[in-house]
């Protein structure tokens, strides 16, 4: 059975139509790149994976189950795990607020936390909107970790952020898949992505328009849907 299967979604805002045929599986412990240059409905999907965004065509199962109907809470108690994009932190509570905030019976717990990322440990008592980008990223994606999601969704992992706390991201992601996490990540930045992706989804104007091994994603390709 595969964790996440989307088949021919459709989405819109309002009038406006965003997807058109988004298909695209993922088994578990696999991580996926869900890529495409910006405005081609990377974000969207992920919106409506989480029904943040109701899909108004085609099918969404998680682990097995149609989450379409699914209030947004519901498909996150069944496993699915969101870093969005942007961090949105809770600006007002401390460290370890935000991270107990959202936890859930499991592997991780705070201190798997603190493991993972040891400037959280060390700034647990202040408050989010005090930290620097880098550590409210690592805050975003302790957060969702919390909550022992199946799934976890990296919405622009590393988007603003500066080269040496990219790396503290990519490391953790690593481990996190060393650990068999099931990962769907946005990134632009190939070079670290390519080398963590089992597996690429290229997105274009809504659509699924190439898929396979990060190893087949050559230069042409790459050209075609990835470049500026």
């Amino acid at each position: 059975m595969m964790l996440l299967e989307l088949d021919r979604v459709q989405a819109f805002y309002g009038r406006s139509q965003a997807l058109f045929d988004v298909t695209f599986q993922m088994a578990k412990g696999e991580v996926v790149a869900l890529m495409g240059r910006n405005g081609m409905g990377k974000t969207t999907t992920i919106r409506t994976i989480c029904n943040l965004l109701p899909a108004q065509g085609g099918t969404i199962r998680f682990a097995g189950q149609d989450v379409r109907r699914l209030p947004p809470y519901r498909v996150a108690r069944l496993g699915v795990g969101l870093v969005p994009e942007g961090r949105r932190c809770f600006a007002n509570l401390t460290v370890e607020e935000n991270l107990l905030a959202t936890a859930r019976a499991g592997r991780w717990t705070l201190a798997a936390v603190h493991t993972l990322f040891p400037c959280l440990a060390e700034r647990r008592s202040q408050l989010a909107r005090t930290l620097s980008g880098g550590e409210q990223q690592m805050l975003a994606i302790g957060r969702a970790l919390m909550t022992n999601p199946r799934l976890l969704i990296l919405d622009e992992a590393t988007e603003g952020l500066a080269p040496v706390v990219r790396q503290d991201i990519w490391a953790a992601v690593r481990a996190l898949k060393e650990e068999g996490q099931s990962i769907l990540i946005v990134d632009k930045t190939l070079g670290e992505l390519l080398p963590v992706a089992d597996r690429c989804v290229v997105l274009e104007k809504g659509q699924t328009m190439w898929q396979g091994k990060p190893a087949a994603l050559d230069p042409q390709t790459q050209e075609r849907f990835l470049g500026v």
